[in-house]
């Protein structure tokens, strides 16, 4: 073989390799039920948090912890602990996207995304006229 062909047969190999990894590792949206079954595997979650429940940050052996509840899109509520401190207006985010893994018998977050409501309510916005000379 020439050394071309050689180059180019290593660099076919290395790319169809690159693919496959990626499609492995493809971030997949879950319920905590399909998390609960493939424990160790890291997932998004996107839910609701549980403003029922107490929202607890503690600290153990030097590290900042966040323990809440969740409800998911099917709306199974699940225990989530996060190793950080509480993100800004937390307890008014609309929305909460979980990335993370099941480790025993809870959801442990690795990042916690929020969507916040809008500070724009319709019904507080009015109407303007305009004049025109």
């Amino acid at each position: 073989m020439k050394r071309t062909h050689v180059i180019a047969l290593v660099f076919i190999v290395i790319a169809i390799g690159a693919i496959i990894s990626t499609l492995y590792n493809a971030d997949t949206y879950v319920t905590f039920a399909e998390a609960r079954e493939h424990p160790g595997r890291q997932f998004h979650i996107i839910g609701e948090l549980n403003r029922g429940r107490p929202i607890n940050e503690t600290v153990e052996d030097n590290t900042l912890i966040l323990r809440f509840h969740m409800f998911d899109a099917s709306g199974e509520e699940s225990e989530v602990i996060y190793f950080g401190a509480k993100p800004q207006d937390f307890e008014q985010s609309d929305e909460v996207v979980l990335i993370g893994n099941y480790d025993s018998g809870q959801f442990v977050a690795n990042s916690l995304l929020l969507k916040c409501p809008s500070k724009y309510k319709p019904d507080e916005i009015g109407q303007t006229e305009y004049q025109f000379d």
